[in-house]
C-alpha cells in the first residue's frame, strides 16, 4: 500500500514538471560541473551521500583484474540488451547487460528479471564455460569485496562528521549565539535527511552487503540514436533519469566505472563554463521532484569509483550520460532478496504441494483442503512460479548458457513443480463441480479462483504476444 501511494505521488509530481518543462520552452534549468565555482559547495550541500573516488585511490592490482574481466566478457559475448516494458510497451535497452552474484539471486527492473551468473562461492558447484570467465567472475567478486569495505568507512565517515557538525554547531552556537550557523545545518540535514545518530553494526551490514553486480557496456558510436536528457539539456542519455529499483531500504550502491579512452577521444581543452564536456561520460543527479535545485553532471574517468549511500537512491535521481568512446560499469547492488532467490520460490512450491496427497493405494491425487484461503495461496504461487521465474527465464533465450549451466537444474526442478501446481489447478476444477459441496465455501472457492485463472490467462497471453 505504502508502495503504491509513494507511486502515485511520484507520477503526479513528473506530471507537474513536465508541465513545468513545457511552459519554460527552450530554456533548461541549470546544472553545475567541476568548471563551475559553485560546483563544490553546491555538493556539499545538496548530493553529501554522493562519494566519489578517483581511480588513483584503487589498487592497481584490481583496476588490471576488473578491465580485463570486463573485455573477456565481451569477447565471449555475455553482454545482452534486455527486453524491457514500460507503460505496457516493449523496449531494447540501449545498454547491454549482464547480472554477476551470489547464486540463486535474481534482480528486477523495469519488469525484467535477470538471474546471476554466480560468482565463485564456496560450497557451491558452478561448472563455467571457461576458466577464462571463471577468472572474470572471480574478479568482480574481489571488487564487490573492495567496494563493500569502501563504503563502509565512507558511511562511517559521514556518520562522524555528522555527528562532529552537529556538535561543532552547539559549542559555535552557544559561543557566538550564530543563527547563522543553525541555519545552515538545519538546512543540511534537512535536504539529506541526516539523523546524527550511531550506526547500528547490524544495519550498516545490511545495507552494504552487496550481493550481486549489474554490469552495463556501451559503445555510443554504435548506436543510431540516443534520448536527449530533457531537463537541463546535459546531451545523450546512455540511461534516462531514474531510482534504482528493488533493493533494500536506504541501501548503498556502488560503481566502478571504464570508458575505454585512446588518442581518439580527448578531453576538450577550450571546455566552456557551462556545460558538460560531450567527450566524456558523466553520471548526472537532481534533487527528485526538485525544480529549483540545479542538478549536478559529474565527468568519469577510466577506473573511477562513484558511492551512492543511505537514501540518496530515494530522495535523488541519476542517469548516465553518453561520451564518445565505449564504456563499462559495474553496479554492486543489494538486492531485495526477499521474493527474488532460488531458495525463495523452492520454499513457496513446496508450501503449495503440502494441499496434495497421494492415495496409497490407488496413487490417485487428491486435494487435502478446498478452502479458498488455501486454494488463493496455491493458485497464487501457481502463477508466480510461472510468470515470475520460468517465462522470465526462457524468455531471454539461452543467454545464460554463455557463462554456465547452473540454472539448468533449478529451472527443471521449477518446471516439474509447476506440472504439479497444473494438476492441483485441475482438481479443485473437478472438486467445485461436484454438488455436494456446501454451496457458500463453493461460491466463495469459485471466486477467488476465478479471479487467479483469469490473470494466468491474461498473463499468458500477454507472454505469448511478447
Amino acid at each position: 500500500g505504502g508502495t503504491m501511494k509513494r507511486r502515485a505521488g511520484e507520477r503526479e509530481k513528473e506530471l507537474k514538471k513536465k508541465k513545468l518543462l513545457e511552459e519554460l520552452g527552450e530554456n533548461r534549468l541549470p546544472y553545475l560541473t567541476p568548471a563551475n565555482a559553485d560546483f563544490h559547495q553546491l555538493w556539499k550541500t545538496k548530493y553529501s551521500k554522493l562519494i566519489f573516488r578517483k581511480s588513483d585511490t584503487v589498487p592497481e592490482e584490481l583496476h588490471q583484474m576488473v578491465q580485463e574481466s570486463f573485455l573477456t566478457l565481451r569477447e565471449h559475448n555475455c553482454f545482452f540488451q534486455d527486453l524491457v516494458r514500460i507503460k505496457g510497451k516493449d523496449f531494447l535497452t540501449p545498454v547491454s547487460r549482464i547480472l554477476i552474484g551470489n547464486p540463486g539471486c535474481t534482480y528486477k527492473y523495469l519488469n525484467t528479471r535477470l538471474f546471476t551468473v554466480p560468482w565463485p562461492t564456496e560450497s557451491y558447484d558452478i561448472k563455467y564455460c571457461s576458466p577464462q570467465i571463471h577468472d572474470a567472475c572471480k574478479a568482480l567478486m574481489r571488487l564487490n569485496d573492495y567496494l563493500h569495505i569502501e563504503t563502509v568507512k565512507a558511511l562511517q565517515g559521514q556518520n562522524l562528521f555528522e555527528n562532529k557538525e552537529f556538535k561543532d554547531t552547539t559549542v559555535v552556537d552557544r559561543k557566538q549565539n550564530s543563527a547563522t550557523c543553525l541555519t545552515e545545518q538545519g538546512s543540511v540535514s534537512k535536504d539529506q535527511s541526516s539523523v546524527c545518530v550511531p550506526e547500528d553494526d547490524r544495519s550498516l551490514k545490511n545495507r552494504t552487503s552487496y550481493n550481486l553486480t549489474l554490469l552495463n557496456y556501451m559503445d555510443p558510436l554504435q548506436m543510431l540514436y540516443l534520448k536527449q536528457e530533457p531537463y537541463f539539456g546535459m546531451g545523450n542519455m546512455a540511461v534516462s533519469w531514474h531510482h534504482d529499483e528493488n533493493l533494500v531500504e536506504r541501501s548503498a550502491v556502488a560503481v566502478y566505472s571504464y570508458s575505454c579512452e585512446d588518442s581518439a577521444v580527448q578531453e576538450s581543452n577550450e571546455q566552456e563554463l557551462e556545460g558538460r564536456d560531450p567527450a566524456l561520460w558523466h553520471v548526472g543527479l537532481k534533487v527528485a521532484w526538485d525544480i529549483e535545485t540545479p542538478g549536478l553532471a559529474v565527468p568519469l574517468h577510466q577506473g573511477d569509483i562513484y558511492l551512492m549511500l543511505d537514501d540518496l537512491n530515494m530522495t535523488h535521481q541519476h542517469c548516465v550520460l553518453a561520451g564518445l568512446s565505449p564504456r563499462f560499469s559495474s553496479t554492486h547492488r543489494v538486492a531485495d532478496s526477499s521474493r527474488g532467490t532460488l531458495e525463495y520460490i523452492l520454499g513457496q512450491c513446496e508450501l503449495a504441494l503440502q494441499n496434495l496427497q497421494t492415495d496409497s493405494n490407488s496413487m490417485a491425487l487428491s486435494l487435502k483442503s478446498l478452502e479458498a484461503e488455501v486454494v488463493k495461496q496455491v493458485e497464487e504461487i501457481h502463477n508466480e512460479v510461472e510468470f515470475e521465474w520460468l517465462r522470465q527465464f526462457w524468455f531471454q533465450g539461452k543467454r545464460y548458457l554463455k557463462c554456465t549451466d547452473w540454472w539448468l537444474e533449478p529451472m527443471a526442478k521449477l518446471e516439474e513443480f509447476w506440472r504439479k501446481l497444473e494438476i492441483m489447478t485441475s482438481l479443485v476444477l473437478s472438486e467445485v463441480r461436484k454438488e455436494q459441496q456446501i454451496e457458500e465455501q463453493r461460491n466463495e472457492t469459485i471466486s477467488c479462483f476465478l479471479l487467479l485463472l483469469k490473470e494466468r490467462q491474461k498473463l499468458r497471453k500477454e507472454w505469448t504476444a511478447r
